[in-house]
């Protein structure tokens, strides 16, 4: 059982969040596009980003000022133009935003973040930015998750969001116990591939944690979710994942590992893994999760690795949208992924379905495993809506999962025409 329970309220559940998204005129549909996250008081900021060589300005922003100072008051995040590879006037804008933003904030422009979403090659529309800045602080609330994750969105199907509640021991000792929430909300649908996922996520956290451990748990976190997901393969330039944890649930100072440090890391890796199949579940196009299971290895990086090899087959991904039980992409996925093993030591399970063991096939219902693919497609959102790989690949200790998505003819259609 897990040592938390779900709650409503996405990032504004934790205390001393608000939140806001508004319509301010970036994306030419009309549609919502600027989002703000305010914590009431200074928070302990961790990022993770993409390790793409061409970044977006509000990248290499957060990145400097994390590595200055890991604290933060507020993240701004616009949708409709990426601002990636727009040279130095795209710094200017995005240190415009920051400025901006400080000013009708009333705090300085350190203690404030930045994300944006996109086409790659555009800037950020300021005159519209500018005005909307003012509108988007007047709609903060402390129930606004929602418009936020709305206007963070741009292929996105869905909203993602996601709050968790446990508890943590008070300072006093004895048998009290505080609650301590963990919130979140992210997009992503297309690009989306490891190191980072191409995706943007925002985490609030009202439990009191130093910065160096917030940020090994983060990135730990990531490892497990975002860095476990793909799509289409693709990489892009403005992945962001940053976490906030401002200490509002007055729950003693967590400093290093410990019982209370690895609850909290679970539950903010619970977020993360939910925001992560959201987002792999929305791939473009996708009718149904894949979720792939590895065990046997010989430690976890590498059951993840042979994981994320099989969930990022093209050949895998289409078999499944053909709902045709091919184990053999699944095989051949493994056997490439760079990580040594014994063939005959493998085994494939497609749902209860055996279908390869001990390096020989395995004589199956094919019929009846294609209706277990139909009926995945036919479930209910993140609920029924899973096709389970399990792969075996040894006796080692390690284990590993990763989530993707089918491959269908819409894919290649939303793509064909993004910008056209």
């Amino acid at each position: 059982m897990a040592d938390w329970q779900e709650i409503t309220g996405g990032v504004t559940a934790p205390k001393g969040y608000r939140a806001a998204g508004i319509t301010a005129g970036l994306k030419p549909s009309g549609l919502p596009d600027l989002a703000l996250i305010v914590s009431d008081v200074e928070a302990i900021a961790a990022g993770v980003f993409t390790t793409s060589q061409v970044r977006a300005a509000c990248v290499d922003y957060c990145r400097q000022h994390l590595q200055s100072k890991a604290i933060a008051r507020a993240i701004l995040c616009n949708a409709g133009q990426a601002n990636a590879a727009t040279g130095s006037q795209g710094v200017s804008d995005a240190q415009e935003s920051a400025e901006l933003l400080a000013k009708e904030l009333n705090i300085t422009p350190e203690l404030i973040l930045l994300a944006s979403t996109g086409v790659i090659g555009q800037r950020i529309k300021m005159d519209a930015l500018r005005g909307g800045i003012p509108k988007l602080v007047a709609a903060l609330s402390d129930t606004g998750s929602d418009t936020a994750a709305g206007a963070i969105i741009t292929t996105d199907l869905v909203t993602k969001s996601i709050a968790l509640e446990t508890t943590i021991n008070d300072a006093s000792g004895g048998l009290r116990q505080r609650p301590v929430r963990i919130g979140g909300i992210a997009k992503g649908s297309g690009m989306i591939h490891p190191n980072m996922a191409t995706m943007l996520a925002f985490v609030t956290c009202d439990a009191a944690v130093s910065p160096h451990l917030w940020q090994e748990m983060l990135s730990r976190a990531a490892d497990r979710s975002f860095n476990s997901i793909t799509v289409d393969g693709d990489t892009s330039t403005n992945d962001s994942l940053i976490a906030l944890a401002n200490g509002e649930s007055r729950t003693p100072a967590i400093t290093e590992m410990g019982a209370e440090a690895e609850k909290l890391e679970a539950m903010l890796t619970a977020v993360c893994q939910y925001l992560a199949k959201a987002i792999a579940r929305d791939g473009e196009g996708a009718t149904c999760l894949v979720e792939v299971q590895v065990t046997g290895a010989h430690d976890e990086l590498s059951a993840r690795q042979i994981a994320k090899t099989i969930a990022g087959s093209s050949l895998v991904k289409s078999a499944i949208f053909g709902r045709d039980p091919n184990w053999g992409r699944i095989a051949a996925a493994a056997g490439r992924a760079d990580v040594p093993f014994e063939q005959e030591n493998l085994q494939i399970k497609l749902g209860d379905f055996l279908l390869f063991e001990n390096g020989q096939p395995q004589s199956f219902d094919r019929a009846a495993a294609s209706a277990y693919l139909k009926q995945a497609a036919a479930g209910a959102y993140l609920k029924e809506d899973t096709v389970l790989i399990s792969v075996s690949v040894g006796n080692g200790h390690g284990t590993g999962k990763a989530w993707g998505c089918d491959l269908s003819y819409d894919y290649v259609k939303i793509n064909a025409e993004y910008t056209t």
